[in-house]
């Protein structure tokens, strides 16, 4: 079992900046790859970004040039910073975890989730 803690939402204008952070405990040897999803009310959830313990990254076109994922492997952390944020970037964001890929259809392990919102 991996349980995955989430971080760092909360309210923000438009333009600003922020910083999630998910820390992972327990069998986190076992999990390759760690992701953000997110899911604003009335849309279907949407792979933000993932990474995998190399390194190797993937963002939502949505994203792209505006987000960075980053893992800690020491801490058993990964990262997610939003800069140039848009209020269409309001959405719960959830943390997820996975031994192979986090992918459009999901992980194995999912954290509570966190709400962004952001104010135009």
């Amino acid at each position: 079992q991996v349980q995955l803690v989430e971080s760092g939402g909360g309210l923000v204008q438009a333009g600003g900046s922020l910083r999630l952070s998910c820390a992972a405990s327990g069998q986190v040897f076992s999990m390759n790859a760690m992701g953000w999803y997110r899911q604003a009310p009335g849309k279907q959830r949407e792979l933000v970004a993932a990474i995998t313990r190399v390194g190797t990254t993937d963002y939502a076109d949505s994203v792209k040039g505006r987000a960075t994922i980053a893992l800690d492997n020491a801490k058993n952390t990964v990262f997610l910073q939003m800069n140039s944020l848009k209020p269409e970037d309001t959405a719960v964001y959830y943390c997820a975890a996975d031994p192979a890929r986090v992918t459009m259809q999901g992980a194995l392990y999912w954290g509570q989730g966190t709400q962004v919102t952001v104010s135009s």
